[in-house]
């Protein structure tokens, strides 16, 4: 087989911030931005990186998802446990500090884990948590 991951979705309660966030902090190329208002659905991705995106989405659209679900998703959201990412850098110190820049929550600065990995970890605008790890 060959199987690749071709895009990867995450939630977002402020389309502006988290395009600011992805585009601006990370330095991220826009993909596609549709829909209006607060009902947007923009893909970013990494410059160079044109099979590999992230979708930044709506939370709770799907008219399956109930009003009590919609309410929990909510709520994780808050609480940044609902959506997460893992990113890697060749240079975590130099990306950590352009990160730390943009005025981002800091969860971690750069540490090297007792499993064989550096890594560093942010919030995004809604509250995702974002880990790079450096590559070796």
């Amino acid at each position: 087989m060959n199987i690749t991951i071709h895009m990867s979705s995450l939630p977002h309660d402020d389309p502006d911030a988290s395009l600011a966030f992805y585009r601006d902090v990370l330095g991220f190329e826009v993909r596609s931005d549709v829909g209006q208002g607060r009902m947007r659905w923009i893909t970013v991705g990494p410059a160079g990186q044109p099979d590999t995106s992230i979708l930044l989405a709506p939370p709770a659209v799907d008219p399956g998802v109930t009003e009590d679900e919609r309410r929990t998703i909510t709520e994780m959201m808050a609480k940044g446990t609902y959506g997460w990412i893992l990113l890697a850098t060749p240079d975590l110190d130099a990306v950590f500090e352009k990160v730390q820049a943009g005025d981002t929550e800091v969860v971690q600065e750069p540490t090297e884990q007792p499993y064989g990995i550096r890594d560093c970890a942010f919030r995004d605008p809604a509250g995702n948590l974002v880990r790079i790890q450096e590559l070796r």
